[in-house]
């Protein structure tokens, strides 16, 4: 199991991410809100573990004073094998996004089992995201492109960074607006 620490979206971004999640479903495809618990929401995994400790909530605590923090949702972008991707929106890395993912890397080093992988989120490969469907084969892909707007640039914040911890189904809010 993976624990995180995720940005989280202001309320009007996080609807239009879930009405992506909406049109994939009413299409019959894969998508990541198939999951129906409480704690799935769109989000920016920051930094990802297969243990991240609950220290790691107080040593990132004071970090809400820089909430809200701008952000673009934009452009479609694919990780994955060709033929099983996963399809996410990447997330304009501005300067000040940079900034907090460093600061948040740095403070819960202390508390996490290992280090982050290399691959998207470690500082320097960073690729900040919101993940719209995984397991998508070719024919779902391109499916998924034309029925689900993607395109349309959606400008809005950041308002919160929680934990995620994928053993108890968990949310803790660490900073941002509760």
């Amino acid at each position: 199991m993976m624990h995180s620490i995720e940005l989280l979206l202001d309320e009007r971004s996080d609807a239009t991410v879930r009405t992506h999640w909406s049109q994939l479903t009413d299409a019959g495809l894969p998508n990541a809100g198939r999951h129906l618990t409480p704690t799935n929401r769109p989000h920016v995994t920051v930094v990802v573990s297969s243990r991240i400790q609950a220290e790691a909530d107080a040593a990132c605590a004071h970090l809400s004073t820089r909430f809200p923090i701008p952000m673009t949702i934009g452009a479609p972008i694919l990780f994955g094998r060709p033929e099983r991707v996963t399809l996410a929106r990447l997330v304009v890395p501005t300067a000040e996004l940079l900034d907090l993912h460093a600061e948040v890397v740095d403070l819960s080093a202390d508390h996490i089992a290992d280090a982050p992988p290399p691959l998207h989120t470690a500082p320097g490969s960073w690729t900040p995201h919101v993940t719209i469907a995984r397991r998508l084969d070719l024919e779902q892909l391109t499916r998924a492109l034309d029925v689900a707007d993607l395109q349309t640039p959606i400008d809005g914040r950041f308002v919160a960074l929680r934990r995620w911890d994928s053993d108890a189904r968990t949310e803790t809010r660490i900073a941002g607006v509760r």
